[in-house]
């Protein structure tokens, strides 16, 4: 059984409670490997070393800084086999989504922000006194603001922990970060490549453990001045009240109950593989997944019969099986909540139209494993807690509507505003549709196409702040403006 340890100062340190958590391998059930059940002291020795490391890290040359990165990123993307087995292991998804997608990304992210930085340019602004002859120069700096804490997801583990860091490192900051302790084994092996690439003791530090140990430790700690987080929104609520006091800078990308709006004019031809992959890739855990499909009463029966076939061919099993589509849940107790939505529906008045339960034909290897049938459910109110409340696993609702103004205002019809997407010919209406509804993100004949020169968060309870491009390089610096005065003769 491997045993995980902490990457504090390129070090790797045992916890100082000596306590061990287990990690579990959702397609088997088993138990696998054991993290550092870490606790306020491994946070303060990381924070320590983060603070060390900073002065100079903050002053290095942005050149160097992007070489640096540059090389993580080219060691990750030679190590993308290895990655995405262990990824798949450690989550569920299957190691072909992993492989092909994520752990991919996870490189641009490096790339992106370690050539971003190359080219990065600031204003001036010519200034005139009105009530006297003075002149001035002002010109902003924007300067790192020190450490950072960093607390990624389980879902996408490797992706989202490095989102948040390429970006911290590129504009000088040191980082003090806390992978999920459900899914730890790619943030230590990433702890390892990045000290190959010589990624100076100190400017990344991964502690393991518990959120209300080691998140809460992290969010709590005086030198810890800006905070990133993804989960859930009732953590996050719970985060921006312990900063709140202490004027830490957030970032906070929560929950989603996403909408698939589907006009009477849809191409389903083209538009449905991606309808059903926006539904159910990952086991529907990603906080992007359309759980929440609106259909045009024209088109209702059509659609439902042809989603409701094409889901029914997605083969649940293995995730190292390569023809496998959806993999296993990520934990027990995450089935269990699924399996608790799906009962609700049913009382709430919803028919499970495909899937329900646990798949029966699975391999002998994975009988003990966590599965979910992708799962359909008609019947629902709009409004009811099965098609407003994040699920976050391989269950949809589809709900009929009759004009586009009532699309909107049902996909408007939840606490969450994370993202949306609209499936229609008539491009006008796609704009105006798309400009009345509460989402950070809206898709036009499109899902999960990213570019991360764009701004990614959410409204209302699916969080504060941007993610990526520009809006990234300003939330890890601090912006400042000096203004030079000066006489024209």
């Amino acid at each position: 059984m491997t045993r995980l340890t902490h990457f504090i100062a390129n070090q790797d340190v045992v916890p100082a409670s000596g306590a061990w958590l287990p990690v579990y391998e959702p397609a088997t059930g088993t138990r696998y490997a054991e993290a550092p059940d870490g606790d306020a002291r491994d946070v303060a020795m990381a924070v320590d070393a983060a603070r060390a490391a900073f002065p100079a890290w903050s002053t290095t040359p942005a050149a160097t800084r992007s070489r640096i990165l540059l090389d993580i990123a080219d060691r990750l993307e030679r190590r993308v086999a290895e990655f995405a087995q262990a990824e798949s292991r450690d989550q569920g998804k299957p190691v072909a989504l992993a492989r092909d997608l994520e752990i991919p990304r996870a490189a641009a992210n490096f790339r992106y922000f370690a050539t971003k930085i190359l080219h990065e340019s600031t204003e001036c602004f010519r200034t005139d006194s009105l009530t006297s002859g003075d002149r001035a120069l002002n010109y902003v700096l924007r300067q790192p603001r020190g450490v950072v804490g960093a607390i990624s997801p389980w879902n996408l583990p490797l992706y989202l922990f490095t989102w948040k860091i390429a970006p911290a490192l590129a504009t000088g900051n040191t980082v003090v970060a806390k992978p999920s302790e459900i899914t730890p084994y790619t943030a230590w092996m990433f702890g390892e490549l990045c000290r190959e690439a010589k990624l100076p003791a100190g400017v990344l530090n991964i502690v393991h453990g518990l959120g209300p140990k080691v998140g809460q430790a992290i969010v709590a700690h005086p030198a810890v001045t800006t905070i990133t987080f993804t989960g859930g929104t009732s953590t996050g609520a719970a985060i921006a009240a312990a900063a709140a006091p202490h004027f830490k800078k957030l970032s906070l990308e929560l929950g989603g109950k996403n909408a698939t709006i589907v006009c009477e004019d849809v191409d389903l031809e083209s538009a449905l593989s991606t309808i059903v992959r926006s539904a159910f890739q990952n086991q529907g855990e990603i906080c992007l997944c359309g759980s929440r499909i609106l259909v045009h009463r024209a088109r209702l029966k059509e659609f439902c019969d042809r989603f409701i076939d094409e889901s029914r061919t997605l083969k649940v099993g293995d995730p190292t099986a390569p023809d496998t589509d959806v993999g296993a849940i990520v934990s027990r107790q995450h089935l269990e909540k699924i399996q608790s939505y799906v009962a609700l529906a049913k009382l709430e008045g919803g028919k499970v139209a495909c899937g329900g339960g646990v798949p029966r034909l699975l391999p002998e290897r994975c009988r003990n494993g966590w599965f979910h049938e992708p799962t359909v459910i008609v019947g629902l109110a709009p409004n009811c807690r099965t098609a407003t409340e994040e699920i976050f696993g391989p269950v949809v609702s589809i709900h009929g509507y009759d004009t586009h103004g009532e699309a909107v205002a049902i996909a408007n019809g939840t606490r969450y505003g994370l993202a949306a997407s609209i499936w229609t010919r008539d491009i006008d209406r796609a704009h105006r549709m798309a400009a009345k509804i509460d989402s950070g993100v809206v898709w036009i004949n499109t899902w999960m196409l990213r570019d991360l020169r764009t701004p990614f968060g959410g409204m209302k309870d699916s969080g504060v702040g941007r993610e990526g491009g520009d809006d990234a390089m300003r939330f890890f610096t601090e912006t400042k403006n000096v203004c030079v005065g000066f006489r024209e003769s």
